[in-house]
């Protein structure tokens, strides 16, 4: 009999969506999108993979079929972000979010397993539901939760397809907030830090821009960067070289960000907020700590994490539910 090809049959392990990637020379999202039918994957594509997927016997380590025989009363948390020592599990995103949803998982009767986005993909655990945090860049971890169809709810901005069950702030207004504070503050020449490629960044600096218009106040500088306070420091550090400074505030798409650029001016010798205005978004408790203290739009991450366990819990009975922005206000400090 043949062994399936790219997968350790002497090890009696399953073809995963890395071997199928292996053999036809495609990436892993790629795979993962084609088994979820994602509409930007070409229809020939899509056969390709689904035939070679069929001749590997790749089967999904856990399926909605015998879930529905059988309940877990388990519910998969899966975290997008890489942990690295710039960007720790321990930090409030993720744990902030961890909280609520362990609290209303455990009233609730359901135990939960705790997993990255590359870790799931290759072997997803048995579960009757998946909480994703985090979409990735153009909805990348999304797609690979649907290919597993699970009953499953995402922490992020509504990007997707209009049937998924995505929990998170009003990203747009928290936008619209800075920039009104950083027009009152008379403001005028701004920088936006963050990656728009994700779509909660996405959705600030739209808020931002339509929060500006109207007024004599300008975007000068859109710089993508990490959601670190080393990528912060990095973003700022080469626009302070001259004796002068082409910008007067800035609006960071984390307040991770906004430390890391307020970390670079002070180095440099400038002031904050006498020369820049400073705004942050999460209103991390590490905000009111920091020197300045941060003005942040705040957002509930605890409230947030019971919303999700919520909602992925009603998923997995049967039950309708929807998306839920929820409301963010600006917090005025120091920056």
């Amino acid at each position: 009999m043949d062994k399936p090809s790219g997968s350790d049959s002497g090890n009696n392990s399953r073809p995963t969506m890395a071997d199928i990637a292996r053999e036809l020379g495609i990436a892993k999202i790629t795979v993962s999108r084609a088994l979820s039918n994602h509409s930007t994957v070409k229809d020939s594509t899509r056969r390709l993979v689904r035939e070679t997927a069929e001749r590997m016997g790749y089967r999904l380590n856990v399926s909605a079929r015998n879930l529905r025989q059988q309940r877990t009363r388990t519910i998969a948390v899966v975290i997008e972000m890489t942990p690295s020592h710039e960007r720790l599990m321990s930090e409030p995103y993720p744990l902030l979010l961890l909280g609520g949803i362990l609290q209303e998982l455990t009233a609730a009767g359901q135990n939960m397993v705790l997993t990255t986005i590359d870790l799931f993909s290759e072997a997803p655990p048995s579960a009757d539901g998946v909480i994703l945090l985090g979409q990735g860049v153009h909805d990348d971890a999304a797609a690979v939760i649907e290919a597993t169809g699970l009953p499953y709810v995402v922490w992020g901005a509504e990007h997707g397809p209009p049937e998924r069950v995505v929990v998170g702030s009003d990203n747009r207004e928290g936008g619209r907030l800075a920039a009104e504070y950083l027009v009152g503050r008379e403001r005028r020449r701004l920088l936006f830090l963050g990656d728009a490629e994700h779509g909660e960044a996405e959705d600030r600096l739209t808020g931002f821009d339509a929060g500006l218009a109207g007024s004599d106040a300008k975007v000068v500088g859109n710089i993508p960067c990490a959601f670190t306070v080393a990528a912060g420091r990095e973003a700022v550090a080469p626009l302070l070289d001259g004796k002068h400074l082409d910008f007067d505030g800035i609006f960071a798409s984390s307040d991770a960000i906004a430390m890391g650029a307020i970390e670079a001016l002070q180095a440099r010798g400038h002031r904050v907020p006498e020369d820049v205005s400073v705004v942050g978004f999460d209103d991390s408790p590490g905000a009111a700590l920091f020197s300045p203290r941060l003005t942040s739009i705040r957002q509930d991450w605890a409230v947030g994490g019971e919303l999700l366990a919520q909602k992925v819990l009603d998923k997995v009975a049967g039950k309708a539910t929807a998306s839920r922005a929820m409301p963010v206000s600006l917090i005025v400090r120091d920056s």
